[in-house]
């Protein structure tokens, strides 16, 4: 472990001038001769505006060269630069030692990232002092001037003092010690003394424990993977901790100078366990990661990790990308950071593989569901395959050419690792890569791989070694449109993950419904038992397809439609099944923004979306593949609410498309579900329970699941034997990170609205809701909230104010538009995206009433104005259909005229459009008052 040495940068205009600093500090020593105190202050505040000026120019020449690695080692080198200056200032001018004793010695040595002699501009400082056996009077009283310099100039400093021995000793005991001695770096001081410890450190502790050490950086690096997200795909990363960022890096490095001995990552060439290339990526990728970090620093002020929707636009521009037709910049620079966390993770699987070799790590399978290979079978063939063996249960090449003798190989290789839960070997994924070339147009036409590449789709663990085929570049070598899609970052908040990730997340759903015990897929398991066997492959490609086409200039839909035309012939679908897979892409979107934004109720509704889908088939097919594309969204996207509107959207429909007859029809489905909850609910009598399944109407049996139901009925009664006029409860979804709002009133024409604004008062944002009334009267409306506090009982306590709220304007106590404008002129002004406003008006969708569906970027309030706004134009609102996708607000109303008739005149259609696109495109337009 030897020490690293970071050199002045290069510049004269850039250099840190430690021999001016110094005499400055020379001359304030002896200005203020005799006043320690002030002294230290003038030191303090002369090398704070040092440093100040220092990191301004680090940020100016980042923003001309664009280069993270040498703007960290430039800080870094300003930094050690400081301290020398500190311990120089606190050993001659604060605690000279004339004749220093034995135990009068100190080195300050660098530890842990600082240790690795880059810094990112809010990094911490980590400091060690050492000392020979013993704290000392002087030892204390030195330590402490540098750290009191450090504290006052502003800086977040980690310190420990400590001797030799308590180095070694606390070091075998634990394993971030450990860690942090193995990174130090000598700065100044008693250069033996920090020889010593290098050299204990060595012979003491690392002798003999690479395995150790190994087994616990990789588990930390799990541990650290789930906390911030499993994913390397998420769209808002963790630039430092998350899966692909500098953290695994660091742990490759920390890993490989453990075992391997070495002082720089260049030495893992001479050792074997990288190649020229591939040590070339391991710069390549550092150097990026740091230029995000650096920038994400100086850009937020702060020790930012987390690299946001608000901060990306800002970083993308700052490192130079533009936007190019179909994708913006700040989307081609997320493509970038995603490919670079790939080639991390291809980096990190690499040394896996070689310590795996000398026995330092575990051999892993493809499946953990699965038991491992027999002991004592480290290397065989393959069965059914003379070009492939297993080596140590993973998947290899039995010789170096076989990609090219017979490129199917190519396919085949992910084949027989799914087929045998085996997995991929690096050494062999290497070699896939490097051969991508033998991925060609004949390839690509050839059947046996076509048919290879089909069962992989439609076998277990498929979204494994898709996963892999995806990471290797075969999979959007193979299928070219796939290729596009890689990596492609979708600039908004509803999407979690990248394309390619999405599409591969919803075959692994896919294949969760398709076997079935997952209540939360129940329809959907249901009805893959029941579609056509010839579609099981059908549904299985236009899962994977569906989102083949974003980023082009083309309505994505309507473009991957065309992409399965030109596809699914070659992967030997029939004409027939090849249009069904076109239309299912099409019409992808179609389920879902009609079980959402419709009122499921209406006749109208059902008979256009019938007419859409055309047939139970059809349907069946749509269904299945509406719920694995809200599955693979993203954690809590996908919930019980959105099951119950997608079984009810089916059922309506059912008997539309099949002429009456249905395999349950709507009364039996009200029955059913009366059943099911008088099942499930029998803490009433038989009378009172009877009485209360008659005051609500079939819309609400067929809509809310039971658990709701039941949670429901238990409110309602509490609050009617309490007296309350007006009654809230609070509710807690966990999954989606959301609060739940059920308010029981008297039905009112301003109901909606009033919530919306006491919701927009508190600062709550509403994020969807469910609007029902009762066969006598009372509304029954339950409001989504994003959640602003940790703890439950905060929130409930927000809840019980906004109650308050909803009262005090019911009963004429409180002025809403006064409180709301309050608010919204308070309300900061974070615009990371832009929703271009959209207002559609239709008499097609309803027979009864005239629907406005408004699109729009959300914002706190918006519900409110929306509602108020409609309520202004002389309109009654008869059921409302809130939803929100991320940024968008996507809300539906269906209103009459004052007379109860549609809105038919197109000059007052007109009118309606642009008062609500005005409002839309306005940020701080707060609804007034209704004259």
């Amino acid at each position: 472990m030897d020490s690293i040495v970071i050199e002045a940068p290069s510049g004269e205009d850039e250099r840190f001038d430690t021999a001016r600093i110094t005499a400055a500090v020379d001359a304030l020593a002896e200005k203020h001769a005799g006043r320690e105190d002030v002294f230290r202050s003038a030191l303090a505040q002369l090398l704070k505006a040092e440093m100040i000026a220092a990191r301004a120019t680090a940020q100016g020449v980042l923003l001309r060269d664009r280069h993270g690695r040498r703007c960290a080692e430039r800080l870094c080198f300003m930094q050690d630069e400081i301290i020398r200056i500190l311990y120089s200032a606190a050993t001659r001018h604060l605690y000279r030692s004339h004749v220093p004793s034995g135990a009068e010695r100190m080195a300050v040595v660098a530890t842990g990232g600082y240790g690795r002699g880059l810094m990112a501009p809010e990094s911490d400082i980590d400091l060690l002092f050492i000392l020979p056996y013993k704290q000392t009077a002087w030892g204390e009283q030195v330590a402490e001037a540098i750290l009191y310099c450090l504290w006052d100039m502003g800086l977040k400093v980690g310190h420990a003092t400590r001797s030799v021995d308590e180095c070694i000793r606390q070091a075998r005991g634990d394993m971030t010690i450990r860690t942090a001695i193995l990174e130090t770096r000598f700065l100044t001081g008693d250069q033996p003394l920090y020889d010593e410890l290098v050299a204990r450190f060595d012979k003491d502790v690392v002798q003999g424990t690479a395995s150790e050490f190994v087994t616990a950086k990789l588990a930390e690096r799990e541990e650290r993977h789930r906390r911030a997200g499993q994913s390397r795909y998420l769209v808002e990363p963790n630039v430092k901790d998350g899966k692909g960022g500098l953290r695994d890096l660091h742990t490759l490095f920390w890993i490989a100078k453990y075992v391997y001995r070495v002082r720089e990552t260049g030495e893992l060439v001479e050792r074997g366990v990288f190649d020229a290339q591939e040590y070339r990526t391991f710069r390549r990728c550092a150097d990026f990661l740091w230029s995000v970090r650096c920038n994400l620093h100086f850009v937020s002020g702060r020790a930012e990790e987390r690299l946001s929707f608000d901060m990306q636009r800002e970083i993308a521009v700052r490192l130079g990308y533009t936007s190019h037709p179909g994708m913006q910049d700040v989307e081609r620079f997320m493509k970038h950071y995603f490919l670079v966390a790939k080639d991390v993770g291809d980096l990190t699987a690499i040394l896996c593989a070689k310590l795996e070799e000398e026995q330092a790590k575990p051999a892993p399978v493809l499946s953990r569901m699965v038991a491992r290979l027999r002991p004592g079978t480290k290397r065989r063939r393959v069965p059914d395959s003379d070009d492939f063996i297993i080596d140590n249960n993973r998947i290899n090449l039995a010789a170096p050419d076989v990609f090219k003798h017979d490129p199917v190989n190519l396919i085949r290789i992910f084949r027989l690792a799914q087929t045998n839960n085996l997995a991929f070997h690096p050494d062999a994924m290497r070699t896939v890569t490097r051969s991508l070339k033998q991925v060609n147009s004949q390839l690509r036409e050839n059947p046996e791989a076509n048919r290879l590449f089909m069962e992989i789709l439609t076998s277990d663990n498929a979204e494994t070694v898709l996963r892999r085929m995806n990471e290797t570049g075969v999979l959007g070598h193979f299928i070219r449109a796939f290729g596009k899609i890689v990596s492609m970052m979708q600039f908004n908040m509803y999407h979690h993950y990248t394309v390619d990730e999405h599409l591969i997340r919803c075959i692994g759903h896919l294949q969760e419904i398709e076997r079935g015990g997952n209540d939360e897929f129940t329809v959907a398991s249901d009805l893959f038992r029941k579609i056509q066997p010839e579609h099981r492959a059908v549904i299985y490609i236009t899962t994977l397809l569906h989102d083949v086409a974003k980023g082009r200039l083309e309505d994505h839909s309507i473009a991957g439609a065309k992409v399965a035309r030109r596809l699914c012939p070659r992967l030997g679908f029939s004409t027939a099944d090849t249009e069904l897979v076109a239309w299912l892409i099409e019409e992808h979107l179609t389920m879902s923004t009609v079980a959402q934004s419709r009122d499921l109720s209406d006749r109208k509704t059902i008979e256009n979306f019938a007419a859409v889908v055309q047939s139970v088939e059809q349907m069946k097919l749509l269904t299945i593949l509406t719920t694995a594309d809200i599955r693979g969204v993203g954690p809590g996207v996908w919930n019980g609410w959105k099951a119950q509107l997608l079984r009810t959207l089916y059922y309506e429909t059912e008997p539309a498309l099949t002429g009456g007859f249905s395999e349950v029809n709507r009364a039996q489905r009200i029955a059913v579900a009366q059943s099911e909850f008088r099942a499930a609910f029998n803490e009433w009598p038989e009378a009172e329970l009877n009485a209360y399944i008659g005051r609500h109407y079939p819309a609400y049996w067929l809509k809310v699941e039971l658990q709701r139901k039941i949670r429901q009925a238990r409110f309602i009664r509490a609050s009617e034997q309490a007296g309350h006029q007006l009654a809230i409860n609070v509710g807690f979804d966990e999954a989606r990170g959301v609060t739940e709002l059920t308010i029981l009133a008297t039905d009112h024409p301003w109901l909606l609205s009033i919530i919306a604004g006491a919701c927009a008062s508190a600062g709550a944002n509403i994020v969807d809701a469910q609007i029902y009334t009762t066969t006598d009267g009372r509304a029954l409306d339950t409001i989504a909230i994003s959640r602003e506090y940790d703890r439950d009982e905060d929130e409930g306590r927000r809840a019980t104010r906004i109650g308050e709220m909803i009262e005090q304007v019911l009963e004429g106590k409180l002025r809403l538009p006064e409180v709301v404008a309050r608010k919204a002129a308070n309300r900061g002004k974070v615009r990371a995206f832009v929703v271009e406003p959209e207002v559609t008006i239709n008499n097609q969708w309803s027979d009864r009433y005239t629907v406005i569906e408004v699109s729009g970027l959300d914002r706190p309030g918006l519900l409110y104005q929306l509602t108020t706004a409609i309520s202004k134009l002389n309109l009654n609102i008869a059921s409302a259909h809130v939803a929100t996708f991320g940024e968008r607000a996507r809300d539906v109303f269906y209103v009459t005229d004052l007379l109860g008739a549609q809105i038919n005149a197109p000059t007052r259609q007109a009118a309606i459009k642009s008062a609500l696109i005005h409002l839309l495109a306005s940020e701080d337009n707060v609804a007034q008052p209704a004259a």
